[in-house]
């Protein structure tokens, strides 16, 4: 089992979805992957989620307004980090720019928001009691997170000096260029141009993270039966197969059917 009580720094840990439904969304991602929530209030009028499956957390969901400004609703990719502030104090130097300034979410960590020269960008996340997800590389568990972007280039050189992540292209067998990031010698995400169509279609650069299912074809037809649509797939890879979903309020995800780490 892929247990995990700490995350290298560096590391892509957890994930959040701000959306404008939260039971509903609740209700989709219950269905389509077995999520329990459990609501807790970090702050007065505030009310957040904590999703888990089989009693292990992945990360969590809320409510949040004015949405409609940034894009619609969405998930929200962490990474793990020794100082939020040291971090933060960094982004502006390299051309990004802080979102969120760093904060206290009680004991449980520290966070902020931060922007890439290509106008998309990732939470970080100091841990405190929360280290991040217990369990990954499992149906029904974040396995990837990926950056589609107009300017690969620019991306990678920023988040290459911010995190310490190295970079390596893929072979695709002469299909899309595709680049794997690493944290030391592991595999923690990938950054791919944007494509042809989401261009056209006026897309802005964006995170997207993937969870792992046993079966992508059960997944699609989960998601449609729960209001849901498929964006596309399912795609072959070396390992695997790969899909793009959006739930019933507009946040895009994509699920994993093939090998995974531990």
């Amino acid at each position: 089992m892929a247990k995990r009580e700490s995350y290298e720094p560096g590391t892509f840990c957890s994930v959040d979805l701000a959306t404008t439904d939260a039971e509903g969304a609740k209700r989709f991602y219950g269905g389509l992957f077995g999520w329990d929530g459990e609501d807790v209030h970090p702050a007065e009028g505030m009310t957040y989620t904590i999703l888990r499956l089989g009693g292990d957390p992945l990360g969590g969901l809320f409510e949040r307004p004015g949405l409609e400004e940034l894009g619609g609703p969405h998930w929200v990719n962490y990474v793990s980090v020794e100082s939020a502030d040291d971090v933060a104090g960094r982004v502006a130097e390299l051309g990004g720019e802080v979102a969120e300034k760093p904060f206290d979410i009680l004991d449980v960590g520290r966070m902020a928001a931060v922007m890439d020269p290509t106008g998309t960008g990732v939470a970080i996340w100091q841990p405190g009691t929360y280290a991040g997800a217990g369990r990954v590389n499992e149906p029904g568990f974040l396995t990837w997170n990926e950056l589609a972007t107009n300017d690969t280039s620019a991306a990678l050189r920023f988040y290459e000096r911010l995190f310490g992540w190295s970079s390596e292209a893929m072979d695709t067998g002469g299909g899309p260029e595709y680049t794997v990031i690493k944290v030391g010698e592991r595999s923690n995400g990938g950054v791919r141009r944007l494509s042809a169509e989401e261009e056209q279609a006026g897309l802005a650069p964006y995170w997207v993270p993937y969870f792992a299912v046993e079966s992508l074809d059960t997944a699609f037809e989960r998601c449609s039966d729960l209001g849901g649509e498929k964006l596309f797939g399912p795609m072959a890879m070396p390992a695997g197969r790969i899909g793009g979903l959006r739930d019933p309020q507009g946040a895009m995800f994509s699920i994993w059917e093939g090998e995974l780490d531990d």
